[in-house]
């Protein structure tokens, strides 16, 4: 989605729809200057006590809720002033269990990077766009059935710095299962899914960006980023060979672009940072001899040191924990499940699906990275160099190449971008069994 952009390649305050063209923002730079730069949370004061489940945060930075299935998620929240929203301490608690199981120290987005075809524009909208300073306001519309909590932006406009920009809401998903017994009871077992959903909208030029965390009621964690707004008609004016005419005949032509969108993942599963990496990739065989079909051998390594890595065929990664296992004595872990994506090559930090780095506290995003010390390495690509692995951070990346076409204006529709975590011998059984199929767990009799 091309943009117009004022002279200097600072993209125009989203505000400023009507005069796109001008740099003036409406805020001053001594006002930006005073601003705090650290992570802010809710404007509402936070009381003293916290949750179990989500130390360290009170009331007005806690997100709980329990889903009509029974499975409760718990998590804090705070507003970063390059990042925007950040979750953290998150828990999952399905029916069964006693307690709730921490899954993620933290987790945030880690950089939005939008290079154009013809290599005269390159952004990095979280640490050089103003990303976070352009929170939209939502409508109960946008909401439905939910709760819109009130966010203070730092550096964003002093005269209005509290934006009602945060939704948490449930939704059905459809189908969570359904079986029919036909060895037993000739019943019907079915079950429709519920999430709760957490999302903002940041506008950064023309582009506004739904960025939503969806917690299942199975366990499962879907992060997803969905680009929409408009297209930039001053911006038909493509150069890279390749943009596509939009509106009457061929005067008009849209520059393509990508978007590589990264996540930052810390794992406290169980409480403990101390998370295992474990990949596993299967080979298959053609058939030999008296065989049926072919042979598929799957094999596990257990990465020590920090690397990168790529999705291909058969090939998955889960996160283990270090000190939890389920009540099959089978220790719990998340499987990253990947979406979707469009490899970057024209980067080094693009080049991976995959980083897992050593823990930095200085080390937050995955490009342009603005905390760290000088002359430590401004990008994830840089940090793996060969550190033990004893508090993994996983760095997820997801591309897309956006060639734009008629359908795409006006407004244009959503598109989405992410992947999801999905449990694996978090729980004995599906959290969602039926009673009468609980004791259906592992090797079983016939019942009379």
């Amino acid at each position: 989605m091309p943009e117009q952009h004022p002279p200097g390649g600072a993209r125009p305050r989203a505000l400023r729809r009507a005069a796109r063209k001008t740099a003036a923002v409406g805020v001053s730079l001594a006002a930006l200057a005073a601003a705090a730069t650290a992570g802010a949370g809710p404007a509402a004061a936070r009381p003293r006590t916290a949750p179990a489940a989500a130390p360290g945060c009170g009331a007005a930075s806690t997100i709980e809720q329990k889903l009509t299935t029974g499975t409760t998620w718990r998590m804090c929240w705070h507003y970063d002033s390059k990042a925007g929203l950040v979750l953290e301490n998150v828990s999952y608690q399905p029916k069964g269990e006693t307690k709730p199981i921490k899954v993620l120290n933290s987790a945030r987005l880690a950089q939005v990077h939008v290079p154009y075809d013809d290599g005269k524009h390159e952004y990095y909208d979280l640490t050089g766009q103003g990303f976070a300073q352009e929170l939209m306001t939502l409508s109960p519309s946008e909401c439905p059935g939910g709760t819109i909590k009130t966010v203070k932006v730092p550096d964003g406009d002093p005269r209005n710095p509290n934006v009602k920009g945060l939704c948490t809401t449930t939704r059905s998903r459809g189908h969570a299962y359904r079986m029919h017994d036909v060895v037993q009871s000739d019943k019907t077992y079915q079950q429709q899914g519920k999430d709760l959903l957490v999302y903002t909208v940041n506008q950064v030029g023309w582009y506004e960006y739904i960025t939503e965390w969806r917690f299942q009621d199975d366990g499962t964690v879907a992060m997803n980023v969905g680009a929409t707004g408009s297209l930039s008609w001053e911006d038909y004016n493509a150069q890279d060979g390749r943009g596509w005419p939009i509106g009457k005949n061929a005067r008009d032509y849209a520059t393509s672009h990508s978007h590589n969108v990264f996540w930052r993942l810390d794992f406290g599963l169980d409480g403990s940072s101390g998370t295992k990496v474990e990949q596993y990739d299967s080979t298959v065989s053609a058939p030999s001899g008296r065989q049926e079909g072919p042979t598929a051998r799957t094999t596990r390594t257990k990465p020590a040191k920090e690397f990168a890595g790529d999705y291909k065929t058969y090939r998955w990664w889960r996160m283990v924990s270090a000190t939890g296992k389920n009540k099959d004595g089978h220790a719990r872990s998340y499987e990253l499940v990947p979406g979707p994506t469009t490899k970057y090559p024209g980067r080094p930090f693009t080049k991976h699906d995959l980083y897992v780095t050593q823990y930095d506290k200085c080390e937050l995003f995955a490009s342009d990275n603005p905390r760290c010390a000088s002359g430590h390495p401004k990008s994830v690509d840089k940090w793996v160099n060969g550190q033990t692995l004893t508090h993994p951070v996983v760095w997820v990346n997801v591309g897309f190449h956006h060639i734009a076409r008629d359908e795409d204006q006006q407004p244009m529709p959503v598109h989405w971008q992410g992947f999801s975590l999905a449990p694996r011998d978090v729980t004995a059984m599906n959290p969602l069994t039926p009673k009468e199929l609980a004791w259906q767990n592992g090797h079983w009799e016939w019942r009379s």
